[in-house]
């Protein structure tokens, strides 16, 4: 059996007045996810379990079959495995974004989009100029850079409560800083950044640190499915996640983590990759981009070139049994309104060989929310998507 996994991140979100009280996803042209719909069942799944926060991380592991509540241990140590660092056991790693911080405000949870070439000059300047044998920088895509804390008091580092910069553009940069026990030190940072990075005129003028974990193993994924997987993603979360559950990296030229990624490089990678692995998970970051800053039009046009230049290519394939099924799903909600994630059930759909024909006539949130096929494990959907059947057990 061959399986296409495509995640568009965020593709789900809330009804607006704009769209006459529809979402994105249903204003959006998609015929081609719309006939996977009506060939096969739509559903919704819960992929961020109670007490969780709606991260790309907790939804992802959820997706790929993994149960956070049992595996998540922090977003940072998911990217170091990305980029090949390596966590000690007294180390402690934070997803480390450059920002514009402008009268005290998140003005650009992203610096611009800050291209990976001057993300790297920045991080080697701040190793210089900041880093110690306990606190070290390391580059990674763009604004999404890592900051590793060696020694210390790693439980209180852990317990630290820190907020995405990407749920708060626009507001006060001291009303979100690191809350809790010991938090002077790394608010210090933050602010020393400022001084530092100030002298470069660069749009990436502080850091913001979050997402903190540790280093935990996780069985691979083929020793808990029996199938070879492959991913395909721009993202250094998804490609950590990737690498800790021993499955291949596959690289797209042009693959930018933004609206204009490489979409026919990533769905003819895929569909060749199927060659060498059993399924391919594709994870598509355009849409949670639009959507973080609030970009309607480049939402519904993320959604449309996706549907287009990739989801065609699939329903070609499994017409001509190049696959043998295929599952869309988005990641987590994020709303155009709310401008960052949320825990909301998300809608999938699945067809192929074995899947049993339902209702639906769309991909939708509206529609997924019409279905009986609810998934309050969210985790699970990847044993019934390989299967064909619903997972019984906890």
């Amino acid at each position: 059996m061959k399986y296409i996994f495509l995640v568009p991140d965020g593709m789900a979100g809330y009804p607006l007045k704009e769209l006459d009280g529809k979402t994105p996803l249903m204003v959006a042209r998609t015929p081609f996810m719309d006939k996977i719909a009506r060939r096969g069942l739509v559903g919704r799944a819960r992929t961020i379990p109670e007490g969780l926060k709606p991260g790309s991380d907790v939804a992802n592991l959820s997706l790929l079959g993994y149960n956070p509540r049992e595996f998540y241990s922090g977003r940072a140590p998911l990217e170091a495995a990305n980029i090949g660092v390596k966590l000690a056991s007294d180390e402690v790693a934070f997803r480390c974004n450059f920002i514009t911080e402008e009268n005290g405000r998140v003005l650009d949870y992203s610096a611009g989009h800050i291209s990976n070439s001057e993300a790297k000059e920045l991080i080697d300047y701040l190793n210089k100029s900041m880093g110690t044998a306990e606190i070290r920088f390391y580059a990674g895509l763009s604004y999404r850079n890592l900051l590793v804390i060696k020694g210390g008091d790693k439980e209180r580092l852990l317990a630290l409560q820190c907020v995405p910069p990407h749920d708060i553009t626009g507001e006060s940069v001291k009303d979100h800083m690191p809350k809790g026990d010991g938090e002077k030190s790394l608010c210090e940072l933050i602010f020393k950044s400022k001084e530092f990075l100030s002298k470069k005129k660069s749009r990436a003028n502080m850091i913001w640190p979050w997402g903190q974990g540790i280093a935990r193993p996780m069985p691979s994924f083929f020793e808990v499915y029996k199938i070879k997987g492959s991913i395909i993603s721009a993202v250094d979360l998804i490609k950590g996640i990737g690498k800790v559950l021993s499955m291949k990296i596959v690289e797209v030229p042009g693959a930018t983590g933004y609206l204009d990624t490489n979409y026919l490089g990533k769905a003819q990678y895929a569909l060749n990759e199927l060659n060498n692995a059993d399924i391919v998970y594709i994870h598509v970051e355009a849409t949670d981009e639009a959507s973080h800053e609030g970009r309607l039009k480049d939402k519904i046009e993320a959604l449309e070139r996706i549907d287009k230049i990739m989801v065609s290519l699939f329903w070609n394939a499994l017409q001509e049994r190049k696959i043998d099924r295929i599952l869309i799903a988005a990641d987590h909600f994020t709303p155009i309104t709310c401008r960052t994630h949320t825990s909301d059930p998300v809608p999938f759909a699945m067809a192929g060989e074995g899947i049993k024909q339902g209702h639906s006539q769309a991909l939708s949130e509206e529609e997924a929310l019409r279905s009986n096929i609810f998934l309050e494990e969210g985790y699970k959907l990847m044993s019934r998507f390989i299967t064909g059947k619903k997972r019984t057990d906890t």
